[in-house]
């Protein structure tokens, strides 16, 4: 069983930099696992590969950090316990499809992004998710709960119920392995045969291998694997 979430190591600001680097430096101070950090508005909010993330009030912008234990299941597959649990809280509100490898959709717009990095022996993982905004000028459909939902819960309320799913499958992630959150991934995923473009070309989305790559199906019939990289619907 998960321990309970210790709502004293759940620390909100007004406005930070980056949640995600304020993390990082109290994972390198000891901070232990199960600290959150969320933030009103961040000055220097970032999604996969430096992206700058729009990050005003009324959205979530939190991270939580993971200390590794001997025995637990590779470290990137976190990505996928993050996705999880913020699709089973996200699907309080509305339908919502996770997409390879860190982004959460609602009719193929993103809704949210989920950031892994490393702080020595732990992992920090940041989620930024558009509850009652988002940007309007992206190359890429982008939407929020408030636009398909018609209203959006408080972040904090969202982080609260966020914090105890992810604690739930933490927990499974570590007793059981990675087998039954890749199973629940694919249940929350798009279905197999939905159009990718990836940085090894176009395909088929062909589910994920037992690691939790990706598989895409080529137009010549062969599988490629996809450990890493930017992947959009077509």
């Amino acid at each position: 069983m998960p321990r309970p979430v210790s709502w004293s190591l759940i620390r909100s600001v007004s406005e930070t930099g980056s949640t995600n680097d304020d993390m990082a430096a109290l994972a390198r101070a000891g901070a232990p696992e199960g600290s959150w950090l969320s933030a009103d508005r961040q000055t220097g909010g970032r999604g996969r590969q430096g992206r700058a993330w729009s990050s005003p009030p009324g959205n979530l912008y939190a991270s939580t950090l993971v200390r590794l234990r001997l025995g637990d299941p590779p470290p990137a597959t976190l990505a996928l316990v993050a996705a999880v649990a913020l699709h089973e809280v996200v699907s309080a509100f509305a339908p919502a499809r996770i997409k390879w490898p860190n982004d959460l959709m609602i009719a193929d717009a993103k809704l949210a992004g989920i950031l892994l990095e490393r702080a020595e022996e732990a992992v920090v993982i940041g989620l930024g998710v558009n509850l009652a905004h988002h940007p309007k000028d992206l190359e890429r459909p982008v939407t929020s709960l408030a636009a398909v939902a018609g209203a959006a819960p408080e972040p904090q309320s969202f982080l609260e119920r966020l914090a105890e799913s992810f604690a739930r499958w933490l927990a499974r992630w570590r007793t059981e392995g990675l087998a039954p959150v890749r199973r629940h991934w694919l249940a929350a995923a798009y279905p197999p045969g939905t159009a990718l473009s990836t940085p090894e070309g176009d395909g088929l989305f062909d589910g994920l291998d037992e690691t939790g790559a990706l598989r895409l199906r080529l137009a010549d019939g062969t599988s490629r694997v996809i450990h890493a990289g930017d992947v959009f619907l077509i």
